[in-house]
């Protein structure tokens, strides 16, 4: 679930990057430290645009779903938000804007989105909105489903797939994680297709990997949005099929909740969940963006940038915790 904090303004949004992470160096090594953003955006989503540049999108702590702009991962300029009080959702009322999920589809940025109150399980549902540029302005779509059309209770943190030219949509939250196919343009539910469990109730903030032969499918397990108290926890497993089933290192099946660790907390950021895509650098390094709690400034959740290493098949990031200081930057020619 993604409890929205309204605490940060626009004006403070559109300064840019006063409060982004700075690169350092150390015998001219380039460095950064976490967190590459030191700003409310919870459940980052990354496309990387037809320019080259990448985009980034978060839950609306800034509301109407701000949008920020990089070269190299590390330097974000905020550039505006995807809607206005006057274009921005509406089928949920009072509802905030949850855990965007952005795509490029056939030349179109599109952007699957929850809308939910605190709360509101059974009325909360999912959405899309298309652009024909990464800052939009987007428009929506429409809703696809509310949680009682669809009977799947909690239906929020959508995750879009292409698998071989067939397209799905993937969510839940502690209710269970479902799939179902889409239609071909993505801007509705197939006419027939069938309702799928993936996954058990332990989790929300789904995205799924494909990487030599196998689907690892990301998740969040714990509380998201209780401050320094907060026990998020980002894991994964993985499948031969992007339907399942997913399976941890011993086979054990994530239907029943078994998993594998991949960012717990540490002594200086707790709350580590609800991650991004993979991207992949010119080096063939990879990278993914979550959100945690900084115990240093509690307030919001910041934005944060782990590299994974791929050990004997799985993901792994080091320590299993945030990186903190003197990290690695990632490599763009």
């Amino acid at each position: 679930m993604k409890k929205i904090v309204f605490f940060l303004t626009m004006v403070s949004t559109i300064v840019g990057c006063s409060n982004c992470s700075q690169e350092t160096k150390v015998n001219d090594t380039p460095l950064y430290n976490n967190p590459v953003i030191n700003r409310s955006l919870p459940d980052p989503t990354i496309v990387k645009a037809e320019d080259g540049s990448f985009y980034l999108y978060a839950t609306e702590d800034v509301r109407n779903v701000p949008i920020y702009r990089s070269e190299d991962l590390i330097h974000w300029k905020f550039r505006g938000t995807a809607f206005t009080d006057e274009t921005r959702p509406d089928f949920e009322p009072k509802a905030g804007i949850w855990a965007p999920d952005i795509n490029l589809i056939d030349g179109k940025y599109v952007m699957y989105y929850s809308m939910s109150v605190w709360g509101g399980e059974w009325t909360c549902g999912i959405g899309v909105a298309t652009s024909n540029h990464p800052e939009g302005p987007f428009t929506d779509q429409g809703k696809l489903f509310r949680s009682n059309e669809i009977d799947v209770q909690n239906s929020i943190d959508p995750f879009y797939i292409d698998d071989n030219g067939n397209k799905y949509l993937f969510w839940g939250s502690f209710r269970g994680i479902y799939a179902i196919e889409l239609s071909a343009d993505g801007l509705s539910l197939k006419e027939g297709a069938e309702l799928i469990q993936i996954a058990g109730t332990a989790y929300e903030g789904t995205y799924i990997h494909k990487r030599d032969g196998y689907y690892y499918m990301f998740a969040s397990t714990g509380t998201c949005c209780e401050g320094v108290n907060s026990t998020y926890t980002t894991v994964v497993g993985r499948s031969e099929e992007l339907l399942g089933p997913y399976v941890d290192r011993e086979g054990l099946p994530m239907m029943d909740n078994h998993h594998e660790i991949l960012i717990k907390k540490n002594e200086r950021f707790v709350g580590t969940g609800h991650n991004s895509e993979i991207v992949t650098d010119d080096e063939g390094a990879d990278w993914v963006f979550y959100h945690a709690v900084d115990m240093k400034n509690p307030a919001g959740r910041v934005l944060m940038l782990d590299k994974i290493e791929w050990v004997n098949g799985w993901p792994e990031v080091k320590g299993n915790t945030p990186g903190i200081n003197n990290l690695n930057i990632p490599i763009f020619k």
